[in-house]
């Protein structure tokens, strides 16, 4: 959500403080989901402002009157409308923070004021549980198709583990190089693998990537889109390093920097373990637990690991960790790499690390190519100190990011492609609940709770025979005996639309017809 804010010149930071914080208690909304304070270009300077939103780690944007003035607001004023041309500053200013109006922004607060400031919060509309109609209602009745309103699923059927640390774990335990689109490959199947989002990229992306083409004789200059998502994050370009995917950055963190004991915390995206074996690297293992939701104890993790890596959420589980457990994992001395290829689906990136320069060691990976469909580009990148990008940069090939690349991250991080970002991450929460709800219909599939990403983990005994015979009614879902932690009793399907998922729920209730 986002802020916007209306003040008066010489407003003290109290002021402003308590507006913000009594309007953030009566939306019933936490101040750790504010991501960026709004308010009129003239009054970006405003030290009460800046002081606000300092105290909440969010940059100020800043919007010209004339921007400002071309937003219906709910509540127009005439004493901000003779004074810079706009109803209200506040409501207009959040609205557009938010990405506009015409992206699917809503107040979530109308302004709320004291005597020199206005204040109004803007984000989307929330999609509420009871909106997704049972999967039971949808489709016609099958034989062995469990009808009724889903109850709270069983807990997961476990193996239990001796200890939480799996050490020096043999790779060839589990095939760390397998993934998802080999699930697709030279088969016309319904994906339900790959977790790039469907219908990508947008035609306004590919067409920005068909004209990049003309400029092919040229080698790739990437100040431009560096500086982009520079100021996307609110970081200088020291901060910054371009890649081709998160996957180079993987391997460039295993060469380019003096690493002696590498933990990664499983299950998770298998190549930087994958990455940090083949630079000659021994890689211990937290293996944390179905019986805990797959949540991260910052307690398992060894205090000489001088390398840890997370995902955030995570895959395969789809588990959402707090922001606050995983900065809780920095030392003086470690390096901490937190995945978020996936943050960009989860609405407004709650629980994220981009941008944060508080916490020591913190290297965040950035992917673009799961919400655009850039998979065949490549096109990722890394925020971290100066000094890490510096090593990483001179591990990295000359010209190591294409012409189009370059065109297509610098596209990617427009105010429009945010708001189309943020939109598509509030439908694929929609979409989740829909496969969620259907899924708890069947006693013998359990999933992992509060799934947060685009895709879910589900536990079938037998989970490798089901995923057989669902390909051959035409649908592939990943397997989870790949990641460590997890065995053959384990899917991962991606989000789709109603549509598909309604047609995926009848072949899975055949699917276990199948066997009895």
């Amino acid at each position: 959500m986002h802020l916007g804010v209306g003040a008066r010149a010489g407003v003290p930071a109290e002021e402003v403080l308590g507006l913000i914080g009594a309007a953030l208690r009566e939306a019933g909304l936490a101040a750790e989901r504010v991501r960026s304070v709004g308010t009129l270009d003239a009054r970006t300077a405003e030290p009460g402002i800046v002081a606000a939103a300092a105290r909440l780690g969010v940059p100020v944007r800043g919007f010209a009157a004339e921007e400002l003035a071309a937003v219906p607001v709910p509540n127009p004023s005439a004493l901000p409308l003779a004074g810079t041309g706009t109803a209200s500053v506040a409501e207009a200013a959040a609205l557009l923070a938010a990405g506009g109006t015409g992206a699917g922004a809503m107040l979530l607060l109308p302004k709320r004021k004291t005597r020199r400031a206005t204040c109004a919060i803007a984000g989307f509309a929330s999609f509420r549980p009871y909106e997704v109609t049972s999967v039971a209602r949808l489709l016609p009745l099958t034989p062995g198709y469990i009808a009724g309103e889903p109850g709270s699923p069983p807990t997961i059927p476990l193996t239990p583990h001796t200890a939480a640390m799996d050490t020096h774990t043999h790779p060839d335990a589990h095939d760390l190089r397998h993934h998802g689109d080999a699930e697709v490959r030279d088969e016309k199947l319904v994906d339900l693998a790959v977790n790039v989002r469907t219908g990508t990229p947008p035609d306004w992306l590919r067409k920005r990537i068909a004209d990049s083409l003309t400029g092919l004789a040229a080698y790739p200059d990437g100040r431009a889109a560096r500086a982009a998502v520079a100021e996307r994050h609110d970081l200088p370009s020291q901060r910054v390093l371009l890649t081709a995917g998160a996957a180079e950055a993987f391997v460039l963190l295993a060469r380019a920097l003096p690493i002696r004991r590498p933990v990664v915390v499983h299950p998770q995206f298998t190549e930087p373990e994958a990455a940090l074996r083949d630079a000659g690297h021994e890689v211990d293992r937290v293996l944390l637990r179905a019986e805990d939701g797959f949540r991260l104890d910052p307690a398992q993790v060894p205090e000489d690991a001088d390398l840890v890596v997370i995902g955030n959420p995570t895959n395969p589980t789809s588990v959402l960790h707090p922001a606050a457990s995983i900065a809780s994992l920095a030392r003086p001395g470690r390096i901490l790499v937190v995945d978020e290829a996936f943050m960009d689906a989860v609405p407004g990136e709650r629980e994220s690390l981009a941008g944060r320069t508080d916490v020591p060691g913190l290297v965040v990976l950035r992917s673009l190519t799961k919400t655009w469909g850039l998979a065949g580009l490549r096109i990722g990148y890394v925020l971290a100190e100066p000094e890490t990008i510096a090593a990483l940069e001179r591990t990295q090939p000359l010209w190591p990011v294409s012409t189009p690349a370059l065109v297509a991250a610098e596209a990617c991080m427009s105010r429009a492609a945010l708001a189309e970002a943020e939109y598509a991450a509030h439908r694929i929460d929609v979409e989740r609940s829909h496969l969620l709800a259907g899924l708890a219909e069947f006693d013998e599939v359990r999933t992992v709770a509060g799934a947060e990403g685009p895709f879910v983990l589900l536990w079938i005994d037998g989970a490798d025979t089901v995923r057989e015979r669902l390909r051959s009614l035409g649908f592939a879902a990943r397997r989870g005996d790949t990641f460590p932690g997890l065995d053959r009793n384990w899917l991962r399907l991606a989000v789709r639309d109603r549509v598909t998922t309604n047609r995926f729920l009848q072949a899975l209730d055949q699917a276990l017809l199948m066997g009895g």
